[in-house]
């Protein structure tokens, strides 16, 4: 059994999560609890305009040693500190974004694809099919956020959120696998 030979679960797999994190993020929208309003949005905006799109540090320091500054020092000890993302202005198109999910997903899959077949036979039952592509699932969908709430203060019930909806697509992703081989 190859990859090549996993492509309908692979596909449909893909389907199945793009369409939940779509039922996730437009049904639930419990991750919406995840965003606050700035204490005064129009200032905040009026000086962030003029800005590139891009990700920014506030305040701008990228040698520790700057850190001996009195002047960056009291610019730490006054705040804020930031991590912001500046996107192109107007409304966010949302096809490429749906695009690149759908690519992202089916990714997942290619990687799922790629340890069920490299661990286990070709008749292996469902329970073990499930386990298996589950498992990489939830991992390619979990962990690398959590390098974002150690290091850049993304809060961590974001990323207990984004345990959570790995585990749904984990699930389906397993459930899939096991079903299709």
């Amino acid at each position: 059994m190859g990859i090549i030979d996993l492509w309908l679960p692979i596909v449909v797999s893909a389907a199945a999560c793009w369409v939940m994190s779509a039922i996730i993020w437009t049904a639930l929208k419990y991750h919406n609890s995840d965003y606050k309003k700035a204490a005064n949005e129009d200032d905040v905006r009026a000086a962030l305009k003029g800005n590139a799109p891009g990700y920014y540090l506030l305040p701008y320091c990228l040698d520790p040693g700057d850190l001996k500054n009195p002047d960056v020092k009291q610019k730490y000890d006054e705040g804020p500190l930031a991590y912001i993302t500046m996107l192109p202005n107007g409304v966010p198109a949302m096809g490429g974004k749906l695009v690149s999910m759908i690519v992202y997903f089916i990714v997942v899959g290619i990687v799922c694809a790629y340890f069920v077949s490299r661990t286990l036979a070709p008749d292996a039952d469902y329970l073990a099919v499930f386990r298996v592509a589950g498992t990489v699932a939830f991992l390619a969908n979990s962990f690398a956020v959590v390098p974002e709430s150690i290091w850049f203060g993304r809060p961590w019930s974001i990323t207990i959120k984004t345990f959570i909806d790995a585990l749904i697509y984990s699930l389906l992703t397993g459930g899939v696998f096991g079903w299709l081989v």
